[in-house]
């Protein structure tokens, strides 16, 4: 699970890295001249303003990818810990549902509270607690297709396989 995590950042960072570059060069005359022609007078300003605020979500998502990863992980084998190999649905929601909240609410604030759009901590509030909702809702409803997929891999490895293949996983 880390090296997929190491991954994601590694992706992310290189859109943050594409995008600062795409917002950095130089316009070609062509482009201004034919978006003034449309009435878009400052074409070059309009397009770091759009890709400038996706700058603020993208740091935003790494930020609450790392913090959300870390407190999923923690939580999950905490939760592991107490229960053993019961209960998974807890372990699997337990953990999402403190990750997510992180998650939800620390990629707005960075990229709308601190961001240029700066918005009021109610309306950060709010949309947070729908993203937050919808994702609980959607672990929630991914409860049984968890456990349906443990059993098909179950059936498909073998009891061995699958006992091998989690104590490799708990180092």
């Amino acid at each position: 699970m880390r090296l997929i995590s190491w991954l994601a950042v590694i992706f992310i960072s290189w859109a943050f890295l594409a995008a600062y570059i795409a917002i950095s060069l130089s316009p070609a005359p062509f482009w201004i001249e034919s978006n003034a022609a449309l009435g878009v007078p400052d074409i070059q300003h309009a397009y770091a303003q759009i890709f400038g605020q996706g700058m603020w979500t993208i740091v935003g998502s790494l930020i609450a990818f790392l913090v959300g990863q870390l407190v999923d992980v923690t939580i999950f084998h905490r939760i592991r810990r107490v229960t053993g190999e019961k209960y998974m649905w807890l372990r699997a929601t337990g953990s999402t549902a403190v990750s997510q909240l992180f998650d939800s609410f620390i990629v707005l604030y960075v990229a709308f509270v601190l961001g240029p759009q700066h918005w009021p901590v109610p309306q950060f509030l709010a949309v947070g607690t729908v993203n937050y909702t919808y994702k609980m809702l959607a672990a929630v409803a991914m409860i049984p297709v968890l456990y349906l997929v443990h059993v098909c891999v179950r059936r498909y490895l073998g009891h061995d396989e699958v006992e091998r293949l989690r104590a490799e996983a708990a180092r």
